[in-house]
């Protein structure tokens, strides 16, 4: 009697860039320039098509002559100060984070960003997955910030924040707001939300009718930046990724640069 027909298994289909970028081993764009001067070849064949398909399970991909392999996963934790833009280069020559980063070793990209007149903690790797799981606000990781406000800020004002407040591209969670304290003239508040909207903390605060004169991201989920010092990194310890929802199998250095 013959038993059942096993159901086939779909095919694990990419495009030959979006390989690369799950392996670790660069940017796409890194891997359209290696992909377009003919250093890949797909089961012997120079392909110079970055959107070329290729089944994971079945084709034989090699770059430079050698086997296509995963990177080993880099995960680090730096501090980034005000003044440096988050991405890989500049057209107007600021510095970057990358000018922080160069010994990490590998490649790695930013999970998410800081913009210029932030500072605090920026998580950078070459797990794309983690990135996505981090970034994506379905899954609700929370980010801490820091902020200097440029007026005294009253409890029904705080209580606005904690409800959500509109902006102008829809009304946010509800966020988490503890009064630090006050000066003279200033209010220093933390803010805790689980989206990821472009500058939504400055935009936040501004719904209160004030601005924000600094803003340090302090935490992200359970991970907070501790007495690291800024403009410097460290790896994130084993623990640390597994609270984040990295795969255990990753490295578990945690130097210190």
């Amino acid at each position: 009697m013959r038993g059942k027909a096993q159901p086939q298994q779909k095919p694990r289909l990419k495009t030959l860039e979006r390989v690369f970028s799950k392996a670790g081993m660069g940017s796409r764009s890194d891997a359209r320039s290696w992909i377009g001067s003919g250093q890949v070849r797909v089961n012997g064949k120079v392909v110079q098509n970055p959107d070329h398909w290729v089944d994971l399970d079945r084709d034989r991909i090699t770059f430079q002559g050698k086997p296509l392999r995963m990177a080993e996963k880099i995960y680090i934790l730096l501090y980034k100060p005000k003044g440096y833009i988050t991405s890989y280069g500049d057209p107007e020559n600021r510095p970057t984070v990358y000018d922080l980063t160069k010994e990490a070793g590998g490649w790695l990209a930013p999970v998410g960003r800081l913009d210029l007149d932030t500072s605090g903690l920026l998580l950078m790797t070459n797990d794309t997955a983690f990135a996505e799981r981090i970034t994506n606000p379905a899954h609700e990781i929370a980010k801490t910030y820091q902020v200097k406000a440029s007026t005294l800020v009253t409890d029904d004002q705080l209580e606005q924040l904690r409800l959500g407040v509109e902006l102008s591209d829809g009304r946010t969670r509800p966020a988490l707001v503890r009064h630090l304290r006050d000066s003279a003239r200033f209010s220093f508040l933390e803010l805790t939300i689980t989206e990821g909207r472009n500058r939504q903390v400055r935009r936040m605060i501004e719904t209160l009718g004030c601005k924000v004169l600094k803003l340090v991201r302090v935490a992200i989920g359970p991970i907070r930046i501790g007495d690291l010092p800024i403009g410097k990194w460290r790896h994130l310890t084993a623990e640390e990724r597994l609270l984040l929802g990295a795969q255990p199998a990753a490295s578990g250095r945690a130097k210190r640069t």
